[in-house]
């Protein structure tokens, strides 16, 4: 969305180079969306058409700060824009968080989805049965649906196939999400969350004292049209009849601050259980609710927990950050200097690099936009730095990084949905580097004229 916009605004005197450490392109959509959301990807499509445009290439299987510096990057380019969103995540902060089967979601996510650094994650759902997942967000419901959604369904997904042996041998009968607050301030979507429970062979638990409303609830609730339809699904939840063919319970916990993850017995490395302190709401002047303890404890067994409480973006040598916010410092989206406050020329920032992990995949479009109007406004005004050459390509040869182009990625495209094809899946997907590369390379040299 960011290359989309840039060549919108600068015609056909623009070229962009959009250069990624893994020899995939998509980010967010490939190893961060549901395998089970299929149409969600299709953004892929829009994204392979623009490729085809001569004004902007692919530059995969390089990683900057290890392949190429980002100073040195900058001499190749008018401008530069920062856009890898956040590869980290806020931790929990609470004692036991190391424990083995302790993960976060982003980890559990991009080992469902066969992200390269996560696709031998140590996951075993044999040996579970109870999973807890701390957040009250649309991952936190991607990870339940994935651990409890029947398996044919899913193997007709690109879920990656390790995944899904893994789902084959499953143990996991009961996942419970917990969140700190209340039900009105989930922040679920509709979508996913009626997905959720209407799972077959699902039953969604939610306590009636979970739908007990504040008059500060009320307010929420009268203010927000999404916030009323997301109440009403779990109210529905709450009074739903037992379903005597669930055979996967689903289990919501409000008003719940976890304190510590409890080992499986004294000594034991890996996880089993949740010590959790029971919260109430307590209104402040501006309107808004905050959770407080009441010194009420109680504990849920769990043989894995994830925790979902956000993401987070990572310092880059030279770039100005806020680590208590973990975004890069801008203004509009121009970078700011350390020193100074003042924008740094030609260096840019979108995406949740930009504003933090908030939003879906079409929030881009809005914050890719202001970004682009102060480039243009940059160019317009004369302040884009000159550059020394065309591109990088030579100095990655020069430092035999195998680029992987836009035609590579074909390549490796081609062969993962010949074999999903075989499995009867949208794609099957390769976690490793080395057999992506090896893939994009086979192909193109057994091409004619190669």
């Amino acid at each position: 969305m960011r290359a989309i916009q840039l060549l919108k605004k600068f015609g056909e005197q623009a070229h962009v180079d959009i250069i990624d450490r893994l020899p995939t392109p998509f980010g967010l959509v490939r190893s961060g969306v549901a395998p089970d959301h299929q149409d969600t990807k299709n953004v892929i499509n829009q994204f392979t058409k623009l490729a085809q445009d001569p004004r902007l290439s692919f530059l995969g299987n390089v990683t900057v700060g290890r392949d190429i510096s980002l100073p040195a990057l900058r001499l190749h380019y008018n401008g530069v824009v920062l856009a890898y969103g956040a590869e980290s995540n806020r931790k929990l902060g609470v004692p036991g968080e190391d424990l083995q089967n302790s993960l976060s979601a982003r980890e559990f996510v991009w080992w469902y989805n066969g992200h390269p650094d996560y696709a031998s994650l140590p996951v075993d759902l044999s040996k579970m049965e109870r999973v807890a997942i701390i957040g009250l967000g649309n991952v936190a419901l991607d990870c339940a649906r994935v651990l409890l959604r029947g398996e044919d369904a899913m193997g007709r997904t690109d879920i990656a196939r390790h995944a899904q042996e893994a789902r084959k041998r499953s143990a996991v009968k009961r996942v419970d999400i917990i969140g700190r607050r209340g039900a009105v301030q989930a922040a679920f979507t509709t979508k996913e969350l009626r997905e959720i429970t209407k799972l077959p062979g699902v039953q969604v638990h939610v306590s009636p004292e979970a739908m007990q409303l504040t008059e500060a609830d009320e307010a929420e609730i009268k203010a927000s049209r999404i916030k009323k339809r997301v109440f009403d699904i779990l109210k529905a939840a709450s009074e739903a009849p037992k379903s005597e063919d669930a055979t996967r319970h689903l289990h919501m916990h409000f008003l719940r601050t976890p304190l510590e993850l409890l080992p499986r017995s004294p000594g034991c490395p890996a996880v089993g259980g949740v010590k959790l302190e029971v919260n109430k709401l307590q209104a402040r002047e501006d309107g808004s609710q905050t959770a407080i303890g009441l010194g009420q404890y109680e504990s849920l067994p769990a043989d894995m927990v994830l925790s979902s409480i956000g993401y987070r973006s990572e310092a880059i040598e030279g770039v100005a950050f806020d680590a208590r916010r973990g975004v890069v410092m801008h203004r509009e989206g121009r970078v700011l200097q350390a020193s100074s406050q003042d924008p740094e020329p030609g260096l840019y920032v979108v995406g949740w690099a930009k504003r933090g992990p908030t939003g879906i995949i079409g929030t881009n479009l809005v914050d890719a936009s202001e970004t682009a109007d102060c480039i243009a406004e940059d160019v317009q005004h004369g302040i884009l730095p000159g550059r020394l050459g065309s591109g990088i390509s030579e100095e990655l040869a020069r430092h035999k990084v195998q680029v992987v182009d836009f035609g590579d990625w074909q390549n490796i495209n081609a062969a993962e949905v010949t074999a999903g094809q075989q499995a009867g899946k949208p794609r099957e997907k390769f976690v490793e580097v080395a057999a992506m590369l090896e893939a994009g390379r086979a192909l193109r040299q057994s091409a004619p004229g190669a």
